[in-house]
């Protein structure tokens, strides 16, 4: 479903050389700041990177799924807090609006999330609902023209520094599963708002995230998103392009840790001789290849059949399963060709070891997805 082949030829060219010219030089500079350097988001915002799949009448380049998996993957090879910045807006912070928003919610904040005015960010995980994401306990009342949200979310990105909140509440008190599930926009400023501390973890340094309480926050009804009742549905449309996402990400890491990888043994010598003659790091290469490339393929073979209007839910699950775990093994190995050095933070490869830890945690954990995909073959089968 590629639209134009020169268009988006140049496009990618062009996220290639930033990523190589001025994201790669700045890694460092991020992980010590634990903050996307503000010229750059500036940068990211005259190249159009926040509004990359928002509808083009809203000011976006409107990317379909096979081109947003290369231009993620071009993304893909640098820290990932470069992307995590911008991905909120192109991902789970938009696209319910886009999905199942309203015309008046369409023109109000998708020109501002495309431009990078505004960031968005996805509350949907709470204290004591992360996988099972039906059980959440935020709650929305109805009183007169508003709704007011109670409740806690937990591990939100770009909460700190976030104009807009797309908040799942629970609006129908009787009905204890996913069809009791609303979605709001909640703008910054709001009473009844409070955000924790910044969380401190252990990878993706610079992509922000942290607790977001709403206590008597009262939201106008016109802020609600589709009807009652239709904000989990909705939530897991938007996973499934978010796990898409994630896939084209993990296979553009993988390429770079593996670039890294053969230069370093390119470069280093035992026993008289490159490592990369070695035929058991030629054996961590070449495995570590042929994941990527598979996991290539995987996701934009699966970014088609979106693009065509099929059901990929199942075929999402996979990739996001099999590039997260993939780039988890392609990185071990990449700290494994390093030697002792992989290990020493002068070298990206130890920083990357960690960064990729969270791709199989984030919009679904590998077991879940190993659920959802062991679920949906049984329901196919019937």
């Amino acid at each position: 479903m590629i639209r134009d082949q020169e268009t988006l030829n140049q496009l990618l060219a062009m996220i290639e050389r930033f990523v190589r010219e001025r994201l790669v030089p700045a890694e460092d500079r991020l992980a010590e700041d634990e903050r996307v350097p503000e010229e750059i988001v500036e940068e990211m915002k005259q190249l159009g990177l926040f509004g990359l799949t928002i509808p083009e009448e809203y000011g976006g380049l409107g990317l379909t799924m096979e081109e947003e998996i290369l231009v993620s993957i071009e993304l893909g090879k640098t820290s990932p807090a470069f992307r995590s910045l911008i991905g909120t807006n192109n991902g789970i912070g938009s696209a319910a609006i886009v999905f199942n928003g309203t015309e008046e919610q369409k023109r109000k904040y998708l020109p501002k999330y495309a431009s990078g005015e505004w960031l968005s960010c996805f509350c949907l995980t709470e204290p004591e609902a992360g996988s099972d994401a039906a059980s959440l306990r935020t709650t929305a009342v109805r009183d007169g023209d508003h709704y007011i949200l109670n409740g806690s979310k937990r591990f939100i990105t770009n909460a700190p520094v976030a104009q807009t909140y797309n908040v799942m509440a629970r609006t129908d008190s009787d009905n204890k599963g996913a069809r009791g599930i609303s979605s709001f926009i909640v703008e910054r400023g709001t009473p009844g708002i409070t955000l924790g501390s910044v969380d401190r973890k252990m990878g993706q340094a610079g992509s922000l995230t942290c607790d977001v309480m709403f206590d008597d926050c009262r939201v106008p009804a016109a802020n609600i998103i589709g009807e009652e009742g239709e904000g989990f549905v909705t939530a897991m449309k938007v996973l499934d392009r978010g796990r898409l996402h994630i896939s084209g990400v993990a296979v553009g890491l993988a390429e770079r840790l593996i670039a890294d990888a053969l230069d370093y043994a390119m470069q280093r010598k035992q026993f008289g001789k490159p490592i990369a003659e070695q035929q058991l790091i030629q054996a961590m290469l070449a495995d570590s290849r042929t994941e990527a490339y598979a996991a290539r393929c995987m996701a934009l073979e699966t970014a088609r059949k979106r693009d065509a209007g099929k059901n990929v839910t199942l075929e999402s699950a996979a990739c996001k399963l099999f590039c997260t775990e993939m780039v988890g093994r392609v990185a071990d190995r990449a700290v494994q060709i390093h030697g002792g050095s992989g290990y020493m933070s002068e070298f990206a490869v130890e920083r990357f070891y960690r960064d990729v830890r969270l791709l199989r945690l984030y919009e679904g954990t590998s077991q879940i997805l190993q659920l959802v995909v062991a679920r949906n073959m049984i329901r196919n089968s019937r």
